[in-house]
């Protein structure tokens, strides 16, 4: 099976699974993906959370997501258990479809880790 293929049936098994979870049967896009990976990774999962938090959360998500490509290194939780990561080196410059592949693959790689899908 091609890399390309086999990224794609883990992510069409992904967002089944993530879907069925957080959502009424509605697919789950990669920014709601995204999102949640970043309460995950804050850990305060119960509670409601403002535009701007929710925008530091898929900051979050986004660098805990590309710390293993060396983009990324995680440095403190500040005082109220927020994550901080510090700019290893800067992304590349890649094209809408590009960022995307790349983002599917971090995912895709997160929830293996954490035996969500094989």
């Amino acid at each position: 099976m091609s890399r390309d293929n086999q990224l794609k049936e883990r992510w069409e098994q992904l967002v089944d699974i993530l879907s069925n979870q957080f959502s009424q049967g509605e697919d789950l896009d990669l920014d709601a993906i995204i999102y949640l990976i970043g309460v995950q990774e804050l850990g305060k999962v119960h509670r409601e959370y403002k535009k701007d938090e929710k925008l530091n959360l898929m900051h979050i998500a986004i660098c805990r997501l590309l710390e293993p490509y060396g983009f990324y290194e995680f440095e403190f939780f500040d005082d109220e258990g927020w994550p901080h990561y510090r700019v290893k080196e800067e992304l590349p410059t890649l094209k809408a479809g590009e960022q995307s592949v790349l983002m599917k693959e971090a995912i895709v790689s997160y929830f293996i880790e954490r035996e969500l899908i094989k």
